[in-house]
């Protein structure tokens, strides 16, 4: 069994020289993988590896718990799962699970070798034949390792393999193009009388060489009207082409732009009804890209390849019935290189596809740089890593150069050969038609109007072999928007909901168990809250809080037990009915590209402007508004440019008292400002919180000191619930977190009190 490549990474790994220690003579390290959490998901270094020995396998774990070692037996499996940057790789036995090990996706290539040489290993130990690897085999340029046969895809690398777009998913854009149908079909029309038009010059050469020219060649004297009449039929036939042929190219070209504009628009509109769980998982480069390029891709091609495509195969199939009618052996002849040219475009097609779905996911990655450095330039430079940004692009555009690179070399070998094909087709036509006419069987004016038709038909076969580039393009695209498109959202709407018009904000969560992936993140929690009432939520960072608001939210679904407001399950109501009477206050508020105004009335577009300054006086954020140059006109930077964090901050208070919700949830909405700006902001949300039903969580409990009661949370469950006073007496949880806090405040304190006194170079005086 041969070995898989070892990283540099792996070979630099703290315990490499213990396991080379480990490795007797005549022993062979298959594969090797980095384990770097322990049990308590703390970073711990950890090492496991497939060894085969003379006598077998054995898989050997280096770590915390020190050297552990299992003899691989058939039967055994060694399985992975992820889940939000966190992998479990677990080794299983007949009797169950018999270890696991956890790891952070750093190093999921050595882990996902690590189980492909498992999985060889007990095929090895079943007796099945393993696949020879040929030495001169293609390299992955990311593993090394090598590639299988007539593949351009690692599956080592690519162990979720995407489904290879098929040139059938064009026909699901017909749902797109059911509203223009009439439209369609006049275009089609037009399209065939285009196309008749254009195949009546070659076939009027016929009278004009055989009883014009000729004739005149042999001493007989021209017949004008006949001339006139063939010439008038050449002129007519190019302006009716001409009139024809504009009319169908603007009026197809119109009803593609709309079925591209319309593709756009219900793409964009499913992606805002999917879950967070859907974006959690995507990059917003890549989504943009989908929604954007890949989408003016497809209308390119409905509105000029696709276009050229149809009316090469009207000109293919009326060419050919006049090559028939006008002479079937010389037509026969003419169709020789078809059946070649068909088995390569069958060669070529499965690489193009798969080729140009590869480009699109490059370019997604390109684009996913963008996004992310874009909107994070603040950041970049705040630590001047300009550089490190420019190499990122830099090594995405290098991936996909190479991608483009590779797709090239198949396509710059296929054209030249399509067109090679058709001119050996041309000489036998010339070869055939110069014996017939020698023997008398046709004359020189049919065969030269059969060479013009032949031209044409040999043109439109090669521009044919050219659109399978542009098809596969498509078809690779059409395929990424409709991944979109099929994905069903896991917060779905009922199919019969509930109106829900008024909201009293009365909460029951009753047996709610929540769970991200494999890993329990809220664990049996029941907790009833009155309308109107404020609770506090607490805790540490991790047990809970915000995947609780996210359930109440309903951003996410409960895994068990249910969530009821005002005695109706979230589930069977409408979420956009639902959330309209949901205020959100974040920590990191999210103000658009536009004016103050226009952000305070983003919940409520048709707000008055009496409304909105009355929003913005509760919020105390009339008094700077007012200060900014074009006062509630003033524009507003992306994502909040231009204003401070407490400003911002009050602006998103502002905004979510406008829509008088009956449910308020704040999130941190303080904790990242300075004392002066939390005592404005705590002004506001007091105006905010009144006679609304308020969930609040805060990292300064001092902050939530009003609150009816604390619910405090550890590890997924309620642990403790009660008012401030009667926790603190109760000495448990609450009482170790206000604890904790108030040494860190007066630690806090005593370092603002101290100060660094140096009055000249030579002399440093530490004063409280």
């Amino acid at each position: 069994m041969q070995a898989f490549p070892i990283s540099d990474a792996l070979r630099q790994h703290p315990l490499w020289a213990s396991l080379q220690a480990e490795v007797q003579a005549g022993d062979n390290v298959i594969a090797a993988a980095s384990v770097d959490l322990n049990r308590a998901l703390r970073f711990d270094a950890g090492l496991l590896a497939l060894i085969q020995s003379g006598h077998g396998f054995r898989l050997l774990a280096l770590g915390a718990d020190g050297r552990q070692v299992w003899p691989v037996v058939s039967g055994m499996t060694l399985r992975c799962h992820d889940h939000a940057g966190l992998g479990c790789l677990e080794l299983g036995t007949a009797l169950g699970r018999e270890q696991h090990w956890h790891f952070t996706l750093a190093d999921q290539l050595g882990v996902t070798r690590l189980q492909d040489a498992f999985a060889q290993s007990q095929d090895e130990l079943a007796g099945k034949p393993q696949p020879a690897r040929a030495d001169d085999a293609e390299l992955c340029p990311t593993c090394q390792a090598p590639l299988p046969p007539e593949s351009e895809e690692c599956p080592t690398c690519h162990r979720e393999l995407h489904t290879p777009p098929s040139t059938w998913v064009l026909l699901r854009l017909g749902r797109f193009a059911k509203p223009y149908q009439g439209q369609l079909l006049l275009g089609f029309l037009l399209m065939m009388g285009a196309t008749g038009a254009t195949l009546v010059p070659p076939y009027l050469t016929m009278p004009l060489m055989d009883q014009v020219l000729i004739p005149f060649q042999n001493g007989q004297p021209i017949n004008t009207t006949l001339v006139g009449w063939l010439l008038a039929g050449l002129f007519g036939a190019a302006l009716v082409s001409w009139v024809l042929g504009w009319a169908k190219t603007y009026i197809l070209a119109l009803v593609s732009e709309r079925i591209a504009a319309d593709l756009r628009t219900a793409t964009f509109e499913h992606l805002l009804g999917l879950s967070l769980e859907y974006f959690g998982n995507k990059r917003t480069g890549d989504l943009m890209a989908r929604i954007g390029s890949e989408t003016d891709r497809i209308s390119v091609f409905l509105s000029l390849h696709a276009l050229d495509f149809i009316t090469d195969v009207l000109m293919l199939g009326m060419t050919a019935v006049i090559l028939f009618s006008i002479h079937p052996g010389l037509a026969l002849a003419t169709l020789i290189p078809l059946p070649f040219i068909a088995w390569l475009i069958h060669l070529v097609r499965d690489r193009l596809r798969t080729g140009f779905e590869k480009i699109d996911r490059v370019w997604g990655e390109v684009t996913s740089v963008l996004a992310d450095t874009i909107p994070g330039i603040r950041v970049v430079k705040a630590f001047a890593q300009e550089k490190r940004e420019a190499l990122r692009f830099k090594e995405a555009n290098a991936n996909n150069l190479a991608v483009n690179d590779k797709l090239n070399k198949t396509w710059s070998l296929f054209s030249p050969t399509v067109a090679l094909l058709t001119e050996f087709g041309l000489l036998v036509v010339w070869a055939t038609g110069i014996w017939l006419v020698s023997r008398g069987s046709v004359t020189v004016g049919v065969l030269t109007a059969f060479l013009a038709y032949i031209g044409r038909f040999y043109g439109r076969l090669d521009s044919m072999s050219r659109i399978v580039s542009v098809t596969q393009k498509a078809a690779a695209g059409a395929k990424r928007i409709f991944d979109i498109l099929d994905h069903v959202s896991n917060v779905p709407d009922p199919a019969q909901p509930v109106p829900f018009d008024q909201a009293r904000g009365a909460l029951s969560l009753q047996g709610v168990h929540f769970r991200y992936g494999s890993r329990a993140v809220i664990k049996r929690l029941d907790l009833d809250i009155q309308p109107g009432e404020m609770i506090g939520l607490v805790g540490h960072s991790g047990s809970g809080k915000s995947t609780l608001v996210n359930l109440i939210c309903r951003f996410y679904d409960v895994t068990e037990g249910s969530i009821r407001v005002d005695g109706v399950d979230l589930r069977r109501i409408k979420v956009a009915d639902y959330r309209r009477h949901i205020g959100l206050v974040l920590q990191e508020p999210f103000l658009f590209f536009g004016t103050i105004a226009e952000n305070i009335a983003y919940g409520k577009p048709g707000a008055t402007r009496e409304e909105i300054v009355a929003a913005a006086r509760a919020a105390h954020a009339h008094e700077f508004i007012l200060r900014l140059p074009h006062g509630y006109d003033s524009l507003v930077g992306e994502r909040g440019q231009g204003l401070s964090g407490g400003e911002r901050q009050r602006i998103s208070i502002a905004r979510a008292l406008l829509i008088d919700p009956a449910l308020l949830i704040l999130d941190e909405a303080t904790s990242a400002v300075d004392t002066e700006t939390e005592k404005e902001i705590q002004k506001a949300l007091d105006n905010l919180v009144k006679g609304r039903t308020t969930i609040a969580i805060a990292h300064r409990l001092s902050t939530l000191r009003k609150a009816d009661r604390l619910v405090v949370m550890d590890r997924g469950e309620i642990v403790e619930v009660g008012g401030h006073d009667e926790l603190i007496a109760a000495q448990g949880h609450y009482w170790r977190l206000w604890e904790a806090q108030a040494r860190r405040a007066e630690e806090h304190d005593e370092g603002e009190g101290l100060m660094v006194v140096a009055p000249n170079p030579n002399q440093h005086t530490v004063a409280a």
